[in-house]
């Protein structure tokens, strides 16, 4: 494995946080809004993450939301790598099956290039999106082979990274670029750092292949929380030392929003549930006002689901805020928390990520 170290993926905590804090985007448009003003907003967060002291920012692979506007993490993260220095950037991630393991390789390796030592790539088995279109993505209606098949599409998609497919393999000729051959080269003088892998999941399967397998992984907690615990128990004792981590190394997604009083932070994420009813009930689309989720009559189905959805945001005043994601680092043993801010308008969101920074007393500059 080419120089892939620790420290490129093990956070430094800033301030007064107990754990490195991380940035997770999903690009959300809000009705009236439009997918430029969304990644726009994509901009102005990932520069205030890198100038507060997050550690990292990811983008998320969702399709055919059309509050969701991230479609395509590597082109979102090579214009956030033009606007920022020193964050590191990251997919959160890719998923696997629904592409093949050389392009990804291409596309991240095209991504160290322009961002060198700061991009991480991650790896999810989910489709990121319902049936019909993974079916397009995938140009295959056999959905569960391509999750069934994702220890040999991540084992491909390594080798590829790393350009160490053995003599004779039908791939030993075929090389990643940009990628470590142009360091082995005549005259070749290219770094040969690729960018650290690490699995997602909001179950146990990547808990226990990232384990074995000695990776970093990031668990889904923002939309799997009855699983977190579990999972990163089963990640940690399955965990066997690597080239990449002598020991585990796990971060959550967290759904948070601050805001400066209790009842805009309450107005804010229940726009976000009403939204997540919306799709879960196949009618997805923009992220309504915070007007029309005060307004909109929950039916009681609706009401139970609104309710269990908010018990596992964290939302509030700044310090609840920060009572909240410490009481649950505390609780789960995490490593590291990604902290994702749903919200309608890109206000809301850049505001809760400078209340949480400032809540920790982050730098600021």
């Amino acid at each position: 494995m080419d120089e892939i170290r620790g420290d490129e993926i093990r956070g430094k905590a800033e301030g007064t946080a107990a754990v490195p804090l991380s940035v997770l985007d999903l690009v959300t448009v809000g009705q009236g809004r439009t997918a430029t003003q969304a990644l726009r907003t994509s901009v102005d967060i990932a520069q205030l993450a890198e100038r507060r002291g997050f550690h990292r920012y990811w983008v998320a692979e969702h399709h055919s939301m059309p509050g969701v506007a991230s479609s395509s993490p590597a082109v979102i993260l090579a214009h956030l790598a033009a606007h920022t220095e020193r964050i590191r950037l990251g997919s959160g991630g890719v998923m696997l099956p629904n592409h093949a393991p050389l392009v990804i390789a291409e596309q991240f390796g095209t991504l160290e290039a322009m961002a060198p030592g700061r991009i991480d790539l991650g790896l999810g088995r989910a489709p990121g999106t319902d049936g019909a279109t993974a079916a397009a993505l995938r140009r295959t209606d056999r959905l569960n082979e391509g999750a069934d098949d994702f220890p040999q599409q991540l084992a491909e998609l390594t080798r590829f990274l790393d350009d160490d497919f053995p003599d004779g393999h039908p791939y030993a000729r075929i090389h990643a670029v940009p990628g470590p051959v142009q360091a082995t080269a005549d005259g070749g003088v290219q770094s040969p750092a690729r960018p650290p892998l690490w699995l997602l999941g909001s179950s146990g399967f990547s808990a226990r292949l990232a384990g074995v397998l000695g990776l970093p992984f990031a668990f889904a907690h923002h939309f799997s929380a009855q699983n977190t615990i579990p999972a990163l128990d089963l990640y940690r004792e399955s965990f066997r030392p690597s080239a990449v981590l002598d020991a585990p190394y796990a971060l959550i997604g967290v759904s948070a929003l601050a805001a400066d009083d209790e009842r805009e932070a309450r107005r804010q994420v229940l726009s976000g549930a009403l939204s997540m009813v919306r799709l879960r009930t196949g009618r997805p689309g923009l992220v309504p006002t915070p007007e029309e989720a005060e307004a909109y009559a929950f039916s009681p189905m609706e009401r139970e689901f609104v309710d269990s959805w908010l018990v596992n945001i964290v939302h509030g005043t700044a310090d609840q805020v920060r009572t909240g994601l410490d009481d649950l680092a505390k609780r789960t043993g995490a490593d590291e928390l990604m902290i994702t801010a749903n919200a309608h308008g890109g206000e809301a969101r850049l505001r809760s990520y400078e209340l949480i920074a400032d809540a920790y007393g982050l730098p600021t500059a």
